[in-house]
């Protein structure tokens, strides 16, 4: 049973009231146009880029947790490891592209490249990639663990949370809560680890107590595992928000250096998040429900203030990617769909479409949130299903020589997704090796034969 004392509700009330009077302070700025309501006018900062890029980086926050708790460091190799790799490559060979293209979405650069067709699709690949209802849910979770109410009032006063401010200051107030946002996160994990050393000791404490495999670096995983989880962080050269915040960076530069900093920002906080979920485990051997490692470790060594603070982090660290995730959804919806498709859509109603795009996708969120009530099933499903089809368009959308026929990258998006979906399905009613391949290595393997194919064509005409 967990239980709150009066201050650490106040703590958490407190959280959420600076969370929003931060949001709503920094609106008053933000006017209709597209630039400054969907980009903020192009001139974030070194400073501000690398505080939103590591707060909205840390989403799933319950799941970290759960995953540390189940398998050990094989947590940060699988969830930390590949991403700073290929956030490294991003920021070398994208972030300056992306920023001189000076558009606002990744649709708008494939549409720009591949023609209208493969903008469209990209983006219904998009919008659903960047779908808020993990973190809603997550969120949710929380405040209904902390105030005792119904789920789905829950899912309703954490969508006000995230999307109250977003509606009247758009990205700049997405921006200012996230980065208000990055500081909780990392004090209230901080907060929780100094009290864990000194309660129960260092390194030799978790030695001690911990299974041998939850501090080896592949613990009892199969490669298999391991090499899926790479696959799946090639996400991030698609991530919306990734392109998102190069858009908006003052310079191609400063993103490009704001990309390489955060990556030591996430190293700290994975170094936190892990060493937390090691010391849960081994301080809670048996629990029954590992997604409440966190929660529970906290009830057991955190007194009162102090548990107000990891609280307010935890819902920090979800709120600052809810906030983000939806703006992004919001943003394809308004941009990607409604202006595009109505054809006397003029730029100053990009505002208006953009609210509308936040209440689709709040609705939307709160119905997948409730009707799949598990946050790992939703990104496993999104993520294994409708990444193959987006990472090589992307790619080669920035490389000219790695282009190929529109034809062929609408024939590459559709059948990676579709081949994936197939497979997720048939290979339950497999067993031995191949019951053990992945629906994103078949759709990946799909897209790079089409993308193959395209290329040599390619080269076969221009000879």
């Amino acid at each position: 049973m967990i239980s709150f004392s009066t201050l650490d509700i106040i703590i958490i009330l407190s959280f959420f009231s600076l969370l929003l009077i931060i949001g709503f302070i920094s609106s008053r700025k933000t006017t209709s146009t597209s630039e400054d309501y969907l980009l903020s006018g192009r001139k974030i900062g070194l400073l501000l880029f690398i505080l939103i890029n590591v707060s909205t980086w840390y989403g799933g926050i319950i799941g970290v947790g759960e995953f540390t708790y189940r398998y050990g460091l094989v947590s940060w190799v699988t969830q930390g490891l590949p991403y700073y790799f290929f956030a490294f490559l991003f920021a070398l060979f994208f972030a300056g592209k992306i920023r001189a293209a000076s558009l606002f979405t990744i649709p708008d650069k494939l549409e720009e490249v591949y023609g209208k067709k493969v903008g469209l699709l990209s983006a219904l690949i998009v919008f659903i990639l960047v779908s808020p209802a993990p973190y809603l849910l997550m969120a949710a979770n929380l405040i209904s663990i902390v105030f005792d109410i119904n789920i789905i009032v829950a899912l309703i006063i954490a969508l006000i949370l995230s999307a109250s401010y977003l509606i009247k200051g758009g990205f700049r107030s997405n921006v200012y809560a996230d980065a208000f946002q990055f500081f909780v996160m990392f004090a209230g994990f901080i907060v929780i680890l100094v009290v864990s050393i000194f309660s129960f000791g260092g390194f030799d404490f978790l030695q001690t107590n911990l299974p041998s495999s939850h501090l080896s670096i592949t613990g009892e995983t199969s490669p298999a595992f391991i090499t899926v989880w790479f696959l799946i962080a090639l996400w991030t050269f698609a991530d919306p928000g990734f392109h998102q915040r190069c858009y908006a960076a003052k310079s191609g530069e400063i993103a490009k250096k704001g990309i390489l900093i955060s990556i030591i920002f996430f190293a700290l906080f994975d170094f936190l998040t892990t060493s937390t979920g090691l010391y849960a485990k081994a301080v809670l051997p048996d629990l029954s429900q590992p997604m409440m490692a966190y929660p529970l470790f906290a009830e057991k060594v955190l007194g009162s203030g102090l548990k107000g603070i990891f609280y307010a982090a935890m819902f920090a660290t979800i709120i600052s990617t809810l906030n983000s995730f939806l703006f992004l959804s919001a943003t394809t919806i308004g941009r990607d769909f409604i202006f595009r498709l109505n054809k006397n859509s003029k730029e100053e109603k990009i505002k208006s479409y953009t609210v509308i795009g936040i209440i689709i996708s709040g609705i939307i969120s709160i119905l997948i949130a409730y009707l799949i009530p598990s946050v790992v099933e939703i990104w496993y499903t999104i993520g294994s299903l409708f990444i193959p089809g987006i990472i090589l368009p992307v790619i080669s959308a920035y490389y000219s020589k790695l282009r190929i026929s529109s034809r062929l990258i609408i024939a590459e998006i559709v059948f990676a997704v579709c081949t994936s979906m197939m497979w997720f399905d048939f290979r339950k009613s497999l067993s031995g090796v191949l019951s053990e391949i992945e629906p994103m290595i078949i759709g990946l393997l799909v897209a790079v034969l089409i993308h193959t194919f395209g290329l040599l064509r390619k080269s076969v005409s221009l000879n």
